[in-house]
């Protein structure tokens, strides 16, 4: 490993999809770092950046005005493994191992330290550089919220108010037709968005893939509130959501990414179905990528910020393999072995679950 005292360059990165939130972190890490006599250098478009040598030096005027910023100014990519990274041969596509390659051109630009910013993928290159000898810190990203080891991951207060201000919108235009309206949000194999976003937004059914719904239950609910003389209704699924018995609904294959299977299409399923045995209209609304998109919050921007000044005092201390965490509003350090390759679901334990169910939600169990 490196001595702290001899690390005097570092370089930051964005992997995986974007989320409100990475220019804040970007910003905090390169200030702190030139604040503290570092060199430090961006490497754009993710960990393909790394194998194509596309680093540049970051200064203050580089980052100056990109608190408010959507997205990333790096660019990111969820498709470049270095460590399955795809090679044209003869016209075609072939995967090889190109880490030593990324790692030569970090080392020709004296770079002795990275800073990686992503979800589980990102997090778990990131693990198998610093296995390799890289000093590496991560810093929690995905709008999910599905990283174990931290209390909050950056984009999800954001993509969580986005999809609140549409549970709003939907509200009028059910209550006025008189009409089930189904909202799918994001969240892939977790419930977090459609939860929080679902108590947030007044929701009377919220699914979620930690609970396979059953039709009837759903349907139970709804001719329950028209009994009520409530004659419409607002359900909220997650796109990693199915039925009992059944299964997720894939919109598409992705060959080369990270995560291949892409989700989708279960809101409208949904939708169909509950037209066709209630002869209620209803009708499906998939944000998608409008959670990614945008202004983070005011939340979201503080949290980024203390993950970037987190990541960076852990590389000028010389505290390497960890990935900084929120905990109980504290900001701590969490080995990244402990955390890459797995996930963080919603229990049935959960506080906000059981608070669902005591103002009458229905979970679709």
């Amino acid at each position: 490993m490196i001595n702290a005292s001899k690390v005097k360059s570092i370089a930051v990165l964005t992997g995986g999809g974007d989320a409100p939130g990475l220019n804040a972190v970007i910003r905090a890490v390169v200030r702190t770092g030139i604040g503290h006599g570092l060199k430090v250098w961006g490497i754009k478009n993710g960990f393909g950046g790394m194998v194509e040598n596309q680093v540049i030096e970051m200064t203050d005027e580089y980052v100056a005005g990109i608190l408010p910023r959507g997205g990333t100014i790096l660019g990111t990519t969820n498709r470049d493994n270095p460590f399955n990274y795809p090679t044209m041969q003869e016209g075609k596509t072939v995967y090889k191992d190109m880490s030593g390659q990324a790692l030569n051109n970090l080392r020709q630009r004296d770079i002795e330290a990275l800073v990686v910013i992503g979800g589980d993928g990102s997090l778990k290159i990131g693990s198998e550089f610093y296995q390799l000898g890289l000093p590496v810190v991560a810093v929690p990203k995905t709008i999910d919220n599905d990283i174990p080891g931290t209390e909050r991951t950056f984009g999800f207060d954001t993509a969580v108010g986005v999809a609140a201000d549409a549970l709003d919108r939907l509200h009028t235009t059910a209550e006025s037709h008189h009409r089930v309206m189904v909202l799918e949000v994001m969240g892939r194999y977790a419930g977090w968005i459609a939860l929080h976003a679902g108590i947030a937004g007044g929701a009377d059914c919220i699914l979620i893939p930690e609970i396979p719904y059953q039709i009837d239950a759903i349907i139970a609910k709804i001719e329950e509130r028209q009994q009520r003389g409530r004659l419409f209704s607002l359900i909220v699924i997650a796109e990693g959501a199915y039925p009992q018995g059944g299964e997720i609904s894939v919109s598409r294959i992705v060959e080369g990414s990270h995560e291949k299977i892409r989700l989708g299409g279960a809101g409208e399923k949904l939708a169909r179905q509950l037209e066709s045995l209630t002869g209620i209209e209803s009708r499906c609304t998939v944000l998608g990528h409008v959670q990614r998109g945008g202004t983070p919050t005011a939340f979201d921007r503080v949290l980024s910020t203390r993950y970037g000044v987190a990541a960076a005092e852990c590389l000028l201390e010389g505290v390497f393999g960890n990935m900084v965490a929120l905990r109980k509003n504290e900001i701590i350090r969490v080995p990244i072995v402990d955390i890459a390759g797995k996930a963080n679901n919603v229990t049935a334990n959960d506080e906000l679950l059981k608070a669902g169910r005591s103002i009458g939600i229905c979970f679709g169990d």
